[in-house]
């Protein structure tokens, strides 16, 4: 559904987006990770073909950005991460302004309105006047917006920016949901741990670069390292990390908030026989769990961040 190759995008000397490939599928919840000014919003403005690529090539829907603009942009609902809205205009008259521009006409003018407005839960304030509306109601009602035309893609740039705890689950709720409707969506974010829970596919990016792509759990997998296990036990750790230290396959053990963190050395593959060490020396096990990462740290371990940025005269 969407793909670059070589995608490039410069301004003078500055290069806002580095030979950018990525790739698509139907149905994917893709999460844009980056810091500002990593490229993200650029990639989402040569998607919606509102800003042209230096060099290199963008597929929407199968169609060039370059040769087809018309076609991508009946097939895409573009969200930016600020858009305006009508003050004096009650909801339901903003959403039928933009099916009237999208020449959606007559009876099927009001139809789709109403329709997009039971997708996003926003129904009960189709008579309230636009600027009633709360931050999250407003941002469900841009994304009310760009669904009128039923497009196939979505690109929603930074769509839960500024919002509540709740708003924030909400948003991420009405994206799945979305998802499960068969629509391809491409969703810059800087919440990391709810792209987490949301996406089946995260994409990194770092000064126009992507850094890594893929399945979520793979990109986890990647940079987590050693394996790290934590023992819960009934009693005292202290000899328990004694005995622990001189196992085959542990590279250290600490104690940390009352609880065992064992660091297993890179050939281990299991850590049942430590577990069956500490039961026979009389040590009771309350828990133990193996430590994740999370996209949180997957990104702060593959980003360089700004103080790393290579000089430039």
């Amino acid at each position: 559904m969407i793909r670059t190759v070589d995608l490039t995008k410069k301004y003078g000397d500055f290069v806002a987006l580095d030979g950018l490939d990525l790739e698509l599928e139907r149905g994917d919840l893709f999460g844009f990770i980056g810091p500002n000014g990593a490229g993200k919003t650029t990639t989402i403005r040569i998607l919606s073909t509102l800003l042209a690529p230096t060099w290199g090539e963008a597929y929407v829907c199968g169609y060039s950005v370059h040769t087809h603009p018309r076609e991508i942009r009946r097939a895409i609902g573009y969200m930016p991460d600020v858009f305006g809205v009508y003050d004096d205009m009650r909801v339901s008259e903003y959403l039928e302004f933009f099916a009237a521009a999208y020449r959606i006409d007559g009876p099927a003018r009001k139809k789709v309105a109403d329709r997009s407005l039971e997708l996003v839960d926003l129904t009960a304030k189709r008579d309230e006047l636009v600027t009633s509306l709360s931050r999250g109601m407003t941002q469900r009602l841009g994304l009310a917006r760009v669904l009128l035309h039923d497009p196939e893609v979505l690109l929603l740039d930074e769509p839960a920016s500024g919002l509540d705890p709740r708003a924030r689950i909400e948003m991420r709720n009405l994206l799945k949901r979305l998802q499960g409707m068969g629509k391809t969506i491409l969703v810059s974010s800087h919440i990391l741990p709810e792209l987490a829970d949301i996406c089946n596919r995260v994409g990194i990016i770092e000064y126009g670069q992507l850094l890594a792509c893929g399945a979520v759990k793979d990109l986890l997998a990647s940079v987590r390292g050693r394996p790290v296990v934590r023992i819960r036990l009934t009693g005292p750790v202290e000899p328990a990390a004694e005995l622990l230290s001189g196992c085959a396959g542990v590279e250290r053990v600490e104690v940390k908030d009352g609880e065992l963190r064992v660091t297993l050395a890179e050939d281990a593959t299991e850590h049942a026989s430590l577990i069956a060490r500490l039961v026979a020396a009389g040590h009771g096990i309350v828990e133990v769990r193996e430590e994740e990462i999370d996209l949180e740290t997957a990104f702060l371990r593959l980003t360089r961040g700004a103080l790393a940025k290579p000089a430039t005269d």
